[in-house]
């Protein structure tokens, strides 16, 4: 009896138990942690585009134009391809290539290999910011190429032979007898077509003919540029020759006063005393305009100018740049009043010179 009493009583107290669990409310204990999480910033870094590259056809020579565009590449960054020729070599290959060239800058000797590829229709004008650079004079009117750097005809005559007193005062002297067989010339050069055609601007169609043969019958000595005439004048070779004034120069700085020539610069003027340009033109068809732009603007800048006066020896074009000291200044020559557009027609000049004998 004792033992159901005991079952009894526990089995309440477990009842009891049961419903207080049952009927009251569970407490939820929430524990809230902060955690600091690190931001992560992406940030975003600009990569530098790659600046492009140009193509330019020179019709100046590596040995004089090489040096100024290693410098302009290491300038700008600009990957840059040169292609080399004479200056009608390469306007003859402009014009052959038409709007499928690769070139975005012609670089010319002279304005009358300019003038042959503005004529085509082949450049596109520059802005006036690079013509701004250069005097009037130096370019072309319309704004489709820029003069460089000038560059000026004159005499050299060997000093073994001859003194500046013995010189003539204009072209039309050296078709005295007295001459004959010791007059040098380079018909095939640019720049002794560029003075052809400034004759027959200035002189006209019939006086440069008479004097062309007048030279040629005076059994002018025939070369194929400047260079060798300068030579030939050292070595008495010829008393006289027709030639651009700095490779004169370039053979004093390598052999000193002692070379045995010298430049004359025509007192009377004319032809004989034509300061031309080298400069050039962006092509139309280019796919680097803007690189070409930035071609002009270095070659037009202080850095430049500065390089072809003291190396090699030509006339800077920019105001404020100044001429190499051992050189005749621009403003002593008597040089003629032209326009270097009106030097544009070198188709003109290089018919009557075959018409002549004179070119083949």
């Amino acid at each position: 009896m004792k033992r159901l009493f005991t079952s009894i009583t526990l089995l309440v107290a477990l009842g009891l138990i049961f419903s207080v669990a049952c009927s009251s409310e569970a407490e939820v204990i929430v524990e809230e942690k902060i955690v600091e999480v690190e931001k992560e910033v992406i940030k975003e870094v600009e990569v530098a585009s790659s600046p492009g590259k140009l193509v330019i056809y020179s019709g100046r020579k590596e040995s004089l134009v090489g040096p100024i565009i290693e410098q302009f590449k290491a300038a700008s960054g600009i990957e840059v391809e040169v292609k080399y020729g004479s200056t009608g070599e390469i306007a003859a290959t402009l014009l052959e290539e038409g709007k499928n060239s690769p070139a975005d800058v012609f670089f010319a000797q002279d304005p009358g290999g300019l003038g042959a590829i503005a004529n085509a229709g082949m450049f596109t004008k520059l802005s006036t910011e690079i013509l701004g650079l250069a005097p009037d004079w130096a370019q072309s009117p319309d704004g489709l190429w820029v003069g460089i750097s000038g560059r000026a005809r004159t005499l050299v005559y060997s000093t073994a032979d001859l003194d500046a007193a013995d010189m003539p005062e204009t072209l039309q002297g050296l078709t005295d007898p007295k001459w004959k067989g010791k007059i040098g010339w380079a018909p095939t050069n640019g720049s002794f077509q560029a003075m052809v055609t400034a004759m027959r601007v200035m002189w006209g169609e019939e006086e440069t003919k008479t004097w062309l043969q007048a030279i040629k019958d005076n059994e002018a000595q025939v070369y194929p540029k400047n260079t060798p005439q300068v030579a030939a004048a050292a070595d008495g070779e010829i008393l006289v020759g027709l030639v651009n004034h700095y490779y004169l120069h370039r053979f004093l700085s390598e052999e000193g006063d002692e070379f045995g020539a010298r430049n004359h610069h025509l007192a009377g003027g004319g032809p004989g005393s034509l300061v031309m340009v080298a400069g050039g033109g962006i092509l139309s068809t280019g796919k680097n305009q803007d690189n070409a732009e930035k071609f002009f603007n270095f070659m037009l800048s202080t850095v430049a100018q500065q390089y072809f006066a003291g190396q090699t020896y030509e006339y800077p074009l920019v105001e404020g740049v100044k001429t190499n000291r051992i050189l005749t200044p621009m403003e002593e020559i008597n040089k003629p009043d032209i326009d270097m557009a009106q030097l544009e027609d070198l188709a003109g000049t290089q018919a009557m010179l075959r018409d002549l004998g004179i070119l083949e």
